[in-house]
């Protein structure tokens, strides 16, 4: 069992992790880290957490596994206050969408103060942000990918598949820039194009947004998620995110082709294996 889980960071992601953990009495205590007390408090009245705090240092203290859930730019910028901070038993992972910088960064940091640590991604998101859309639940069931390195022994990717398993996800491996072009494809894009198609709609003429139903709306629904999370995903991933970009790019031109050829044959072909292989996923 977890002695003292410190969490940095309470909203959805930090949040659903402290009521889980609750659930499951992962953790003899857990203590949060945020920003503000307003933000906080709810989780102390809820009873998610056994204490909160706005001083970074002070939730770190005798904790011997630190999960950090703020967007990425946040936590890159807090990992030398987190290094200097930290017990030298800890474990430290995180939730961060992006994993190439922020395990670098683990990586130089490791090298001053050796601290047990690896990169870790629960593909558990929601357009729905903070501590009031967390969810006991949020990772039953859901892909959580571990980034595991050379330098990384073997004992904590061990530790931390455990924990995450123990909260419902299923456990994934595999080297940061992997994790980064995978999520590109399966994550940011798909975000990128739903905010490109609620732009391109509302620029039209006859105002159609007005006459948008269920398919148009369960297509975009990830656009109405907060944008200042998303912006820092898309300039950390940006890299692998324009080299998707123009694959995407790339398929649309090739599906424009085929409706002007007006070879029926042809586009239906083209749908009907897209079908297939949308079909096949679980």
């Amino acid at each position: 069992m977890i002695q003292r889980l410190a969490i940095v960071g309470l909203g959805l992601l930090g949040g659903s992790v402290a009521k889980a953990a609750r659930a499951r009495a992962l953790a003899k205590e857990i203590v949060a880290v945020g920003r503000r007390r307003e933000v906080l408090a709810p989780a102390l009245d809820s009873g998610a957490v056994d204490h909160a705090t706005t001083d970074l240092a002070e939730g770190l203290r005798a904790a011997d596994f630190i999960l950090l859930a703020t967007p990425v730019a946040t936590m890159e910028a807090l990992l030398p206050t987190v290094w200097k901070f930290a017990e030298a038993d800890a474990i430290v992972t995180d939730v961060g969408s992006t994993k190439g910088h922020l395990v670098r960064a683990m990586e130089r940091l490791a090298r001053e103060k050796p601290l047990a640590f690896v990169g870790g991604h629960p593909m558990a998101g929601s357009e729905q942000s903070g501590f009031g859309a967390a969810r006991e639940d949020l990772f039953q069931g859901m892909t959580v990918i571990l980034t595991p390195t050379e330098a990384t022994q073997e004992w904590i990717t061990k530790r931390v598949t455990d924990f995450w398993e123990r909260l419902g996800g299923r456990v994934a491996t595999m080297p940061p820039d992997a994790h980064d072009r995978v999520v590109a494809a399966v994550s940011h894009l798909p975000h990128l194009v739903a905010c490109a198609l609620v732009a391109t709609v509302a620029g039209l003429d006859g105002s159609p947004l007005a006459y948008a139903a269920r398919g148009f709306k369960d297509t975009t629904r990830i656009a109405a998620s907060d944008a200042r999370l998303w912006r820092e995903i898309f300039l950390s991933n940006r890299e692998a995110l324009s080299e998707t970009l123009g694959a995407f790019r790339r398929a649309l031109d090739e599906m424009e082709r085929l409706f002007a050829s007006a070879r029926a044959d042809l586009l239906e072909a083209e749908l009907d294996r897209i079908r297939r292989i949308r079909a096949d996923l679980q």
